[in-house]
């Protein structure tokens, strides 16, 4: 479970900013609440509202850009490749950072990660003992090369110097088949988005293959992607997926799974539909599904771009509920989504929504509670709408 996240210099935001989960005692219990053994709660869903352009996608962004990094970028990245983010553009050769608080196996874990022209400068993994942080490892540029500090990571200091400044300390350790890697990987393997660097990955016909693949190969989310099609009335009776072999021109043959709409009328005639003849709105539901429910099934973190994009409003708040109660979400799993839909307001507390505006060229983010005067019972919506909270376009 994440508690709290930090960045500067990433994207449009210039400045420190944070995205916090975890609540004070003040507001009232709800079901959206994850109680901690020490007393303390933390958000398991929070909204981010803005105007065009005012850096709602890069608040949410630094969360798959880890899940990336720390799993990926041994194998994945080119080893004279540059790490793909952007710093702010007037802060172009100034360092970012990236700082998250997490809890794994309950125990509270901090990452830092400090980026320079598209490098590694500083990779630190902090646990938290009694009521200070001791560090695991730290890895810290040292001219051309790193020094390696170590407490409980069983890391070589000479392999680990030698890791290249395009990639994770974490992620190589991990192919190393270095064991205490090994709970880290599987935490930040657990981050679903359909967020890259890019932006928002805009939907693909394509991912209705993969979508399908990986349904069938975890049957129990294929039931609940079934129970919510259905659910959504999206004019479904049941979904089929079936295995394809084709060849490529090089004369390899490899497998498509593909998807089969199966719709009944009230006389209870049937008729079935290649998923790409269902509508462009049935498909990208299917494929933003399977993003939310491995967050619900398994437990970890689900970080959606512009939600509304594949949901009508009406659906939200049922996605919301599935994250409320134990039967839905029994691993207690998180959601962040941005969205343009106010009305959403309505659902939610103020210590669960972040707005975001950008001034003069600086995005910043601020969490409704931090509004002075804004009381718990006040209308979230009717405020916004009426711009006395701000993140609304300026017109």
């Amino acid at each position: 479970m994440i508690k709290s996240m930090r960045i500067s210099n990433f994207y449009s935001f210039a400045g420190e900013t944070e995205v916090d989960f975890t609540l004070g005692k003040k507001p009232t219990p709800s079901g959206f609440d994850i109680d901690l053994a020490d007393g303390s709660r933390l958000n398991k869903v929070i909204a981010v509202v803005g105007a065009n352009g005012s850096g709602k996608t890069q608040l949410i962004k630094p969360l798959a850009f880890l899940s990336w990094f720390i799993c990926d970028s041994f194998l994945e990245n080119d080893p004279d490749s540059a790490i793909f983010y952007r710093p702010h553009r007037l802060h172009a050769s100034e360092e970012t950072l990236i700082e998250i608080d997490f809890l794994l196996a309950g125990v509270e874990h901090r990452y830092q990660l400090a980026l320079q022209s598209g490098q590694v400068i500083r990779e630190v993994l902090l646990q938290r003992t009694s009521s200070q942080f001791s560090y695991l490892f730290r890895r810290e540029r040292n001219g051309e090369g790193f020094s390696f500090k170590q407490k409980g990571f069983p890391f070589p200091k000479a392999q680990a110097e030698s890791i290249r400044a395009n990639a994770s300390l974490l992620a190589a350790a991990h192919s190393y088949d270095i064991r205490e890697a090994q709970p880290f990987i599987e935490y930040f393997e657990r981050v679903t988005s359909n967020v890259n660097a890019m932006g928002r990955r805009h939907f693909q016909h394509g991912e209705v293959f993969v979508a399908a693949r990986d349904y069938e190969q975890v049957p129990q989310l294929k039931v609940r992607m079934v129970e919510a099609m259905r659910e959504f009335d999206l004019g479904l009776s049941d979904i089929a997926i079936r295995q394809r072999v084709i060849t490529r021109e090089d004369g390899s043959a490899s497998t498509l799974h593909e998807a089969f709409g199966l719709h009944r009328n009230n006389t209870g005639h049937e008729f079935e539909l290649s998923f790409f003849d269902e509508s462009s709105g049935t498909q990208s539901a299917f494929v933003l599904l399977g993003k939310v429910l491995h967050a619900l099934e398994f437990g970890g973190i689900a970080v959606i771009d512009e939600i509304d994009n594949d949901l009508h409003p009406h659906l939200m708040p049922r996605m919301l509920d599935w994250f409320r109660f134990e039967h839905s979400n029994p691993h207690q799993a998180q959601l962040i989504f941005t969205c343009h839909t106010p009305e959403l307001l309505n659902h939610l507390q103020k210590h669960q929504v972040y707005l975001c505006e950008k001034r003069d060229q600086c995005s910043e983010a601020w969490r409704l509670d931090e509004v002075q005067g804004l009381r718990a019972d006040d209308n979230l919506y009717a405020k916004y709408m009426a711009g006395a909270l701000g993140g609304v376009p300026d017109l």
